[in-house]
């Protein structure tokens, strides 16, 4: 399992990945808030997720965010 957690912002988001035993796979990132960021982000879960169905994303919960 790979573990996706994110920083929401207005313009920018911090990412770390990590793996099913805990340890950073991608140290803490930032990715801007638009297609290039979120291709980026993408990019780096595909290149250690060996099964879509085995990725967890979250998010914090930042109210009109």
């Amino acid at each position: 399992m790979i573990y996706v957690g994110i920083d929401v912002a207005k313009d920018k988001h911090d990412c770390i990945i990590k793996n099913s035993v805990g340890e950073v796979v991608f140290k803490t990132f930032t990715i801007k808030n638009n297609l290039d960021g979120f291709n980026d982000l993408y990019q780096k879960i595909e290149s250690v997720m060996e099964d879509v169905s085995k990725v967890k994303v979250g998010l914090e919960a930042t109210g009109h965010y």
